[in-house]
């Protein structure tokens, strides 16, 4: 192609898909669905409606719809970056958010039965994990007011220290051993979830206890980025309960811990088992594509703010959602993000799938992967001797 027949390609094209990511904001719409939904039917299962469609109807959608078409040309990548729509549909989530906590607590203390608790418990901790996603985009970007809106959707997920430790630690540390956010080969999503939610506690501590020790200063102040963000999530509790009585704190504590295991599955298949290689100096290469699992399956990029294309991401972490590019030579997932997170929950099943992935990325040579040192033995034995 000419240079100047790339350059009437970018003027003239458009995103196909400029419409499709309002799709983003069905999740945080999907429990006043689910109200009435209980609410006519006079069954409290009605409730249910909303995690049902999040893991049983989006990832049928996944495998019927198939995967995206391609990528922006390059051209028109500066023009998408800095178009103003697909910021505003990020602010939009927040709002929608809040009210499912609002409409959740007044439901609570209306007085429901176990099947209904269980209900709002799902569809509020649903809404909460992907809204950490939303917090994602927005706190890698430099503007403070979406920087303040990342760390307002991190609220009631109990886990404002992920603006911290994942934009300067895991960025930093992806795909090594020191990375508490990176799962390893053999490592079940069961073994994962202590090491990194006790990981990310401490590192995202660390990490402002050294940049304030830097500048001569104590960590306990107001302006402690993690003390901080706990503190919005205290505030938002407080108020809750002062509005709704002292029972619907355990179903907010519920609900966000709900919530942040849902970002804890998806960080668990996001790198599981892949390293990056070390330098004749013993530093670690660069971050590049081929260091975490991408996943090019439109619906699931729709609803997730395109984070399936993770290994853009993480070479390039400054560009939004609507650029990243999808790259065929950067390891592949069988299957989108809410297939692979029900298969996450059942190790062998998850093994049977990603093992032998994992061992074909490194063309055979499993020493090359990130391996769960409890495991080592077992897939050392199991991996070298089909060699």
């Amino acid at each position: 192609m000419t240079m100047s027949n790339s350059a009437d390609r970018a003027s003239v094209w458009r995103d196909g898909k400029r419409f499709l990511w309002m799709a983003a904001l069905i999740v945080p719409i999907l429990p006043y669905v689910s109200f009435g939904i209980a609410t006519r039917s006079g069954s409290e299962a009605g409730w249910f409606f909303t995690p049902g469609l999040v893991f049983v109807l989006i990832p049928l959608l996944d495998w019927y719809v198939g995967n995206d078409g391609g990528n922006a040309p390059n051209a028109s990548m500066q023009a998408l970056q800095d178009d103003a729509w697909y910021r505003y549909l990020t602010y939009l989530y927040l709002p929608l958010q809040y009210g499912t906590l609002v409409l959740g607590c007044w439901a609570w203390a209306d007085g429901l039965g176990w099947v209904g608790k269980l209900g709002v418990i799902a569809s509020l901790g649903t809404v909460s994990g992907i809204a950490i996603n939303t917090a994602h985009e927005l706190g890698h970007k430099s503007e403070k007011l979406e920087q303040w809106y990342a760390k307002i959707a991190l609220a009631p997920s109990l886990y404002g220290h992920f603006f911290v430790e994942h934009n300067r630690g895991h960025h930093v540390r992806v795909s090594t051993r020191e990375d508490p956010a990176s799962s390893r080969l053999g490592e079940s999503f069961y073994a994962f979830v202590p090491r990194t939610v006790w990981g990310s506690v401490t590192s995202a501590w660390e990490l402002e206890a050294k940049r304030w020790k830097a500048r001569g200063k104590s960590p306990f102040h107001a302006r402690n980025e993690v003390l901080h963000a706990w503190a919005m999530t205290v505030v938002l509790f407080a108020v809750l309960t002062a509005a709704f009585g002292l029972r619907v704190l355990p179903m907010l504590i519920a609900q966000g811990v709900l919530g942040f295991l849902l970002l804890e599955v998806v960080n668990y298949l996001e790198h599981y088992g892949l390293a990056r290689e070390r330098t004749a100096a013993g530093h670690y290469v660069k971050v590049e594509p081929k260091h975490s699992w991408n996943s090019n399956r439109l619906i699931t990029n729709l609803f997730l703010y395109q984070l399936q294309r993770h290994s853009d991401h993480h070479a390039n972490p400054a560009l939004r959602y609507q650029v990243l590019r999808h790259f065929e030579d950067a390891p592949q997932l069988p299957a989108g993000y809410a297939t692979m997170i029900v298969l996450a929950l059942v190790p062998p099943l998850w093994r049977r799938v990603m093992d032998p992935r994992v061992v074909a990325h490194y063309e055979g040579d499993v020493t090359r992967a990130n391996i769960h040192p409890p495991s080592t033995a077992r897939v050392l034995e199991r991996y070298s001797a089909a060699r």
